[in-house]
């Protein structure tokens, strides 16, 4: 079952085109990584998934409906660099922002959330850091702070966007398993990924794109040299 249908999206900048005739089929329990180069649109098409970004032309179904009708049930991990890491708030804050979309928007949380919430921060490993204000933590917390909000709105879609930028190895892999529970769980995930080294260790799945989609399909099938050449070669 298709839990995304991409059919033909395009999106422009200005007079800039960024992403062209996109078409993409994601399935629930997908570990999908998407990979390309700098500027091949990535970041833009997990946005416009999200409704964040109007596209030009195409439609994009969720679960066979529009965004605004399941946007519940979708989950963002965005850049770090797109964040504004000297907000005056805690990590248990920014986790905590998790139980919004069930009990509301600056509603008070109750004893089970906070339960919850202290107990997705010991998963992610950070549980020594939660008073810590957020601009406090190393690249690798933050990332793993996100991923914890991420968990906490139990969502049925992941989408990641460089969930391993700035991290080292061993906080990666750690991220990695929590990732793959979450796929043995159901969940579909699609994650912006940039080294070519690790595709076949950690995911199943692999979309290249570079303004449109190259090759998209099971790594086994579609991680090749022949994909790889025409995805980053210079235009």
């Amino acid at each position: 079952m298709n839990v995304i249908e991409i059919k033909n999206i395009s999106v422009a900048y200005d007079e800039t085109t960024v992403l062209e005739n996109v078409n993409l089929n994601i399935k629930r329990g997908d570990f999908l990584a998407l990979m390309g180069p700098n500027g091949a649109g990535k970041s833009t098409l997990l946005k416009t998934i999200l409704n964040f970004i109007k596209p030009i032309g195409g439609e994009i179904k969720i679960k066979g409906k529009l965004y605004k009708e399941v946007r519940k049930k979708i989950a963002y991990v965005p850049q770090r660099g797109s964040v504004d890491w000297d907000f005056p708030i805690t990590l248990f804050d920014v986790v905590e922002m998790g139980c919004y979309g069930r009990v509301g928007f600056l509603k008070k949380i109750n004893k089970t959330e906070k339960k919850n919430v202290e107990r997705v921060i010991e998963k992610v490993g950070l549980t020594e850091f939660k008073e810590r204000q957020i601009s406090k933590l190393s690249g690798g917390q933050q990332q793993r702070a996100f991923l914890a909000r991420a968990i906490l709105q139990n969502a049925e879609i992941y989408l990641m966007d460089e969930p391993f930028q700035g991290v080292d190895s061993k906080t990666e892999k750690a991220i990695v398993e929590i990732l793959k529970e979450l796929k043995k769980s159901g969940k579909t995930l699609i994650v912006v990924h940039h080294d070519l080294q690790t595709v076949t260790s950690y995911f199943d799945t692999v979309a290249f794109i570079n303004k449109t989609i190259v090759a998209a399909g099971p790594v086994e099938d579609v991680f090749n040299e022949e994909n790889i050449e025409k995805t980053y070669k210079k235009k």
